[in-house]
């Protein structure tokens, strides 16, 4: 006859506890093996398992997407379900078993166990068409060490700041043409001042900021007229992530039935392409330098041809994949941060003063220039704290047990880290839903609020060997971006009323366009 469960559950917790206790209550007979299994034992009788967690039925769920119109608030149903279950819950919908968690506590205890080859979340459908077209994996598909080895080539260059410095030139470039395109839409407005719809003129400078580093080339994006690939490489992106919400909802049987599938692989196809002739160009025209004698210089993309750590197909993916999380940060964070500073006047002023205090004569600045503007990086970071871009992120874990407060949960359980919920908690962060820059200034510094925060209640980028791995440039280019914009125009609401709420489509985005004017600065 077998271990019981029991048994089974205080031996792996014995191994838990060894991996997670500190070394130095190991030695000098402090903890015995006897010990360790005496506390296991103990302690396996009070864990509790996935089935004991309180959490809505699937009939509660569909009432408050459908009937309460959480559909396309689910930020704000994290809140909901924290009060009423406590920050630790489970929820079944569709095809997801999920267990929430929604205190910094509990995320940091997910992230801390999640072992050297982490996954967010399973994405099968991704996986069904890189089989069907032949594809690499690529870091969103691949695990385990396929997907470490991918990571480790691509994180240099990536993900120190003196690496990244060297991309300012360029992003300084597509920043100015964000100044003209402004220029251009204000001339044009009846009120020679306002832009409609800001957020869909960032998506284009992220998307062009994004591209000239990945792909060492610019797409024209902030052009009158966009070339016809670049429109259709921005259409595939945005119909990808669209449609990719619903197809990992259906089942597989409907594939040839419902035209979701169809319109998805066409999605990845155009996608795909576009990346693939790109890359291509890129290779070719290095090859042409290099038979000609030629030195050869480039940024990233020729960092990683050089390397020779990645086949060309996982380059393909690897790249595009990149691209798809270095967008939406940057146009929406930019999005959110315009919108209040324009509500703020006193904080607009204060960052303006500072920008012009650094940067007399409307300077560019430099890499070296940030770090003399530290309320230019509160306004960004208390902005990805009211509007997390990913404002639930996963940790599918499959190598490891997982302990989470008083529950134990096995191999390959799909935690879902709340951090909307967590970056909104005013245990934390007084004031949660005021826009207050000063609170992430440093004590000494005039008007600041600084004040401690659990580390893990604000990870706007994820943490680990799972955070992003475009960070640092998505900053670089948030921080030239906004910087620039207040040394040349002063920014108003159209309707100084206006009330714009985010809404989660997956990204958290603005529910309204977001109408901004724009007024020159002396």
């Amino acid at each position: 006859m077998g271990p019981s469960a029991a048994a089974v559950r205080t031996s792996r917790l014995a191994a838990l506890c060894a991996r997670t206790l500190p070394s130095s209550k190991l030695h000098h007979g402090v903890r015995t093996s006897r010990d360790l299994n005496v506390q296991a034992a103990t302690e396996a009788q009070k864990l509790r398992s996935i089935d004991d967690l309180p959490g809505p039925t699937l009939t509660t769920t569909l009432y408050w997407l459908f009937a309460k119109g959480y559909a396309d608030k689910s930020h704000l149903l994290q809140g909901l379900q924290k009060s009423l279950y406590g920050p630790i819950w489970r929820s079944k919908f569709g095809p997801f078993d999920l267990v929430n968690v929604a205190s910094p506590e509990f995320i940091a205890q997910v992230i801390q166990q999640e072992g050297r080859y982490p996954v967010r979340a399973e994405l099968p459908h991704w996986k069904e068409y890189r089989v069907l077209r032949g594809q690499a994996y690529g870091l969103h598909v691949d695990t385990g060490p396929e997907w470490h080895r991918m990571r480790s080539a691509l994180n240099p260059k990536m993900m120190k700041l003196q690496e990244v410095s060297v991309f300012a030139p360029v992003i300084n470039q597509v920043v100015g043409d964000l100044l003209r395109r402004i220029e251009l839409l204000r001339s044009r407005s009846r009120d020679g001042a306002t832009v409609s719809d800001m957020a869909a003129e960032l998506y284009k400078f992220g998307f062009e900021g994004i591209c000239s580093i990945l792909f060492e080339t610019r797409l024209g994006c902030l052009l009158e007229e966009i070339p016809k690939d670049t429109l259709r490489f921005i259409t595939g992106v945005n119909n990808m992530l669209t449609l990719s919400e619903t197809v990992v909802l259906l089942p597989h049987w409907s594939r040839g039935v419902l035209p979701f599938w169809k319109r998805f692989v066409q999605a990845w196809d155009d996608l795909y392409d576009v990346a693939r002739t790109l890359i291509d160009r890129r290779v070719a025209e290095i090859e042409a330098q290099v038979c000609s004698g030629e030195p050869v210089e480039g940024m990233y993309l020729t960092y990683l041809l050089s390397s020779g750590k990645l086949s060309r197909a996982e380059l393909y993916i690897c790249i595009t994949e990149m691209l798809l999380g270095g967008v939406d940060t940057t146009s929406n964070t930019l999005s959110w941060a315009l919108y209040h500073l324009a509500r703020d006047r006193r904080a607009q002023d204060r960052l303006y003063g500072e920008v012009k205090s650094v940067c007399p004569d409307r300077w560019q600045p430099t890499a070296d220039s940030l770090t003399s503007m530290p309320y230019l990086k509160a306004v960004i970071k208390e902005t990805l704290r009211l509007y997390p871009v990913v404002p639930g992120n996963g940790r599918f874990i499959p190598e490891n047990e997982v302990v989470v407060g008083n529950y134990w949960f096995p191999k390959k359980t799909q935690f879902h880290l709340c951090h909307y919920a967590a970056c909104h908690d005013e245990e934390q962060f007084t004031d949660a839903e005021l826009f207050v820059p000063e609170r992430w200034l440093r004590a000494g510094v005039p008007g600041s609020g600084y004040y401690q925060h659990h580390p893990y209640s604000f990870i706007p980028f994820g943490v680990g060997v799972r955070g992003c791995v475009g960070k640092r440039v998505a900053e670089m280019e948030m921080y030239f971006a906004l910087s620039r914009l207040m040394q040349h125009y002063e920014v108003q609401l159209e309707d100084a009323a206006a009330v714009v709420e985010p809404k989660t489509r997956t990204l958290l985005i603005p529910s309204k366009p977001i109408n901004l004017r724009f007024l020159p600065r002396a």
